[in-house]
């Protein structure tokens, strides 16, 4: 009896399971009549929040799962989303420069749970073909979370059906900052060799040493956990993003909030390129 009752609980769940996905594949192919935009950048708040919530402890301990692991499942999620739409750029703000700043545990608790999320991540992207790009000044991580880092973009190199890009020790401001300083040495290289004899910094290559430079700018910055401010996330890119701010917690994001985000992005696209367009002919 108990067997047979566990059987038909697991059709009705694959039935469940069936119907979700052919209700959601319906709803992309309405939304692939639209634009679909070509980079998509999250700022993951809400993961404190969502541990308090659930009473889960910082490591992860509490409830055989903590808010690190949920935090990661969703970006999976969000990432098999946008590659199911054809959302080509995806980007993720993990870690802010100012996170060093919390209490050492909790930064070092967060530190260990990156570096078993790169493991995982790993084995994920290369099912998905996903190349994975890591954006921050990386000279700030650990050594074995760097070198992790590194080996897991170099595993993912030759990739290209969609690039995941992991913001991780990351600020806007010390991103300009690296970029601008990179371009000055470059071009006292090349007044130094007789390699140029102008002075001027192009734009273009500010832009070229940019942490964000295997991206183009993003369509949609969407940030969870109801505030509505990029806290120092792409300053630089995000002149003409559409910036869509939602209530829920990170962890908690499903696909009718993505799908709400794009819809929303289509609804105001034509102002958008409008003044993308102005913006060149000036």
């Amino acid at each position: 009896m108990e067997k047979e009752v566990m059987s038909s609980l697991k059709m009705a769940g694959n039935i469940l399971c069936s119907a979700s996905s052919f209700i959601r594949k319906c709803i992309f192919g309405v939304l692939r009549v639209g634009p679909i935009p070509n980079h998509i950048a999250f700022i993951m708040d809400g993961n404190r929040r969502y541990a308090k919530k659930q009473k889960l402890s910082h490591d992860g301990a509490a409830g055989g799962g903590g808010r690190y692991d949920a935090g990661f499942w969703a970006l999976m999620v969000m990432l098999l989303y946008c590659q199911e739409l054809g959302v080509k750029y995806i980007t993720a703000y993990a870690f802010s420069i100012d996170n060093f700043k919390r209490k050492p545990e909790e930064v070092e608790s967060l530190m260990a749970s990156m570096l078993e999320k790169f493991h995982l991540l790993d084995i994920l992207v290369k099912r998905l073909a996903v190349r994975v790009h890591f954006a921050g000044n990386l000279e700030l991580l650990s050594n074995e979370l760097r070198a992790s880092a590194m080996e897991l973009t170099e595993a993912t190199a030759e990739y290209s059906k969609s690039v995941l890009t992991i913001c991780i020790a990351y600020t806007s401001r010390d991103e300009i900052l690296h970029a601008v300083l990179e371009s000055c040495e470059q071009k006292r290289i090349d007044l130094e060799f007789d390699n140029d004899d102008d002075n001027e910094i192009k734009l273009m290559k500010v832009e070229k040493n940019m942490y964000m430079a295997v991206a183009p700018d993003p369509d949609i910055i969407i940030r969870t956990g109801g505030e509505n401010r990029l806290s120092n996330f792409l300053l630089w890119q995000s002149c003409w993003s559409h910036l869509h701010s939602m209530w829920v917690l990170w962890p908690e994001i499903g696909v009718w909030n993505l799908v709400f985000a794009i819809l929303n992005f289509q609804r105001n696209k034509t102002y958008y390129l409008e003044m993308k367009k102005k913006e060149k002919e000036l």
